[in-house]
């Protein structure tokens, strides 16, 4: 079992909660974890870098000059590669990098992602996170926001999961920097890693763990 400690808004520790990890895996598979980094980061790329072979740069095709009895190098055109401004040899064309990778398999690099941070001790969880507190004259406050995370002693970047989406928490977190909000149906492994800490409250926590739950269960 791992022991997840539970916090209020004010950063005072509740209690701690038990979280079995033969739920999420037993263990972190870190074979599975590259490959899905790899591939989420080869999918972000465009693709579009492009170099012209000798065929597509400027210049005359004629020879430049005879073959034989000039004492130069023999040239064919002025478009050679091994020519200034000449093509470029096996260089890069415009493809796509994407691969895909089975549900099963994203899911279970999630579980994994989602395990070390757990073990890791780098997982907070949170009570509730109270609109009401949020607000300052009735206006969502992203500064009170900040200061739960201070409080919480989170100073480094974060991913906040909530169990739906909620467009007043939202509005108090778009613009602290290096900090993400979403829900946590919508997480994915590469956003759980690439985030040094995780914060969930506990309704999210315990969505997690019944969605992984065998049916009928």
């Amino acid at each position: 079992m791992i022991e997840l400690p539970l916090y209020d808004m004010d950063g005072k520790q509740l209690e701690a909660i038990q979280v079995d990890e033969a739920v999420f895996g037993t263990k972190p598979n870190k074979r599975l974890l590259r490959d899905m980094v790899i591939q989420y980061e080869a999918n972000k790329r465009v693709g579009t870098a492009q170099t012209k072979t000798r065929k597509e740069v400027q210049g005359a095709s004629r020879k430049l000059w005879k073959q034989k009895h000039t004492g130069r190098a023999r040239i064919g055109t002025i478009r050679s590669p091994i020519w200034r401004h000449g093509g470029t040899i096996f260089g890069p064309h415009p493809r796509d990098y994407s691969t895909r990778m089975p549900k099963q398999m994203r899911q279970l690099a999630l579980d994994s992602a989602l395990l070390s941070k757990f073990a890791d001790k780098e997982t907070f969880v949170i009570n509730d996170i109270s609109v009401d507190r949020l607000k300052i004259n009735n206006k969502i406050k992203t500064k009170n926001f900040a200061l739960m995370l201070k409080k919480l002693n989170i100073t480094r970047t974060c991913l906040v999961g909530i169990k739906e989406i909620n467009k007043d928490i939202h509005r108090a977190v778009k613009n602290i920097a290096n900090v993400h909000i979403c829900p946590v149906k919508d997480f994915n492994a590469y956003d759980v890693l690439k985030y040094n800490r995780l914060l969930l409250t506990k309704d999210a926590l315990e969505s997690l763990i019944q969605a992984r739950q065998p049916k009928g269960a």
